[in-house]
């Protein structure tokens, strides 16, 4: 794989991650697995391929979209956790809230 390529594909993983794992959250199970896949596994990928790519000291375009798809990558994986998180957390307390009888 290309320099050239791993930007491109760097750039893509962390778009896809800040869009894709917010939308999925929003659908019950099955979308929580989606954003599982799309807003955990993809950030990371992005961020992977965004360094192999800094590492190698490319020029112009692809150095952009590595460093674009490396920031997109980690604010993607950070937003897709404490979006995870909340509804663990949202699950805990309304489950909480049924097993004591407060709920009707």
């Amino acid at each position: 794989m290309t320099t050239k390529n791993k930007a491109i594909a760097s750039l893509v993983c962390g778009i896809v991650a800040l869009v894709g794992g917010w939308v999925f959250n929003m659908i019950p199970v099955v979308g929580w697995i989606l954003t599982l896949v799309l807003g955990i596994v993809l950030p990371i990928v992005g961020i992977v391929f965004g360094a192999q790519v800094l590492k190698t000291k490319p020029e112009g375009s692809e150095k952009g979209m590595a460093v674009a798809g490396l920031v997109l990558g980690i604010i993607g994986c950070a937003w897709n956790v404490i979006g995870l998180l909340c509804l663990l957390c949202a699950g805990a307390l309304i489950a909480g809230a049924a097993a004591s009888g407060q709920l009707k």
